[in-house]
């Protein structure tokens, strides 16, 4: 009986012990490591300075950047002045032919958007960064590019701030 009794303290104190050391870094499923005293986040608006870009662009983009963070995290989003904070803006929205048929006419166009980011981590300047992210997705030639552009918008802001939140929290 002792025997058990001692062998379920040590159960019990493996147990807190290892409690204990996951609480010290907050870790998520997401792949995300953020430090205990990071407790906000702040997002400017992302303004378009890219020809061609749909007005949609700007406020979708700025909304998806702050939904990956309010889903995937448990930091509070601020107006401003958060403990990780993201400004920036969109640079590139570009669609072009990738590849070319027998018939010389576009079989495959791809839509391209880039954002310039900067990223500034109060609590740890060293994850600073400031620089371009672009991401792609291709279509076939033949759709109109106005009947799909929302979809595709939605597909490649998800790529777009997947990439940037694993840059700025995931440490990969």
């Amino acid at each position: 009986m002792t025997l058990l009794k001692f062998h379920g303290s040590k159960w019990l104190m493996l147990v807190l012990l290892s409690f204990l050391s996951l609480n010290s870094c907050k870790y998520s499923f997401t792949g995300a490591s953020i430090s205990p005293e990071v407790k906000t986040i702040s997002v400017d608006f992302f303004k378009s300075y890219a020809q061609l870009a749909p007005p949609v662009l700007e406020q979708s983009f700025t909304e998806a950047l702050k939904e990956i963070f309010v889903s995937q995290t448990n930091l509070r989003l601020v107006e401003s002045g958060g403990d990780l904070q993201f400004e920036g803006k969109i640079v590139g929205y570009q669609s072009g032919p990738i590849s070319v048929g027998v018939d010389q006419k576009a079989n495959q166009e791809r839509l391209t958007i880039t954002v310039q980011v900067k990223f500034t981590n109060l609590t740890d300047s060293k994850n600073d960064f400031d620089k371009s992210f672009s991401r792609f997705k291709d279509y076939d030639a033949t759709q109109n590019l106005s009947s799909i552009e929302t979809e595709l918008i939605r597909d490649i802001n998800d790529q777009l701030v997947q990439t940037i939140f694993d840059a700025s929290v995931s440490n990969w």
